[in-house]
């Protein structure tokens, strides 16, 4: 989950991810929007594929990458125990304002 997070701590393999989120795309096609060498693009997407987020494969001399959603599903459960746990706190700090607030109403 380490090399997921470390993906995903960089804006321009977050925006590789939503672009891949709406289908298959070429390197170009992903270097594109970043005005970043082909060889940047490739350093990303290798990022990207070592967490095991992106599959890439060659057809010809093109490079062709999409999606592989389950690092991300996995990041997301992990992230969802925390949201639960927050919320729980948040909501418990809540109740215990509006005693406070009742009690202190004359």
């Amino acid at each position: 989950m380490n090399s997921v997070f470390h993906a995903l701590g960089d804006a321009t393999r977050r925006q590789m991810l939503r672009d891949l989120a709406r289908g298959e795309r070429t390197v170009t096609e992903l270097a594109e929007p970043f005005s970043i060498s082909l060889a940047a693009a490739s350093k990303h997407i290798k990022v990207l594929e070592r967490a095991g987020m992106i599959q890439r494969d060659v057809r010809g001399r093109t490079h062709h990458c999409r999606i592989e959603p389950g690092p991300l599903a996995s990041a997301h459960e992990w992230l969802g125990f925390y949201k639960r746990f927050w919320t729980d706190r948040l909501d418990a700090l809540e109740q215990l304002l509006c005693v406070e607030d009742e009690n202190s109403k004359p």
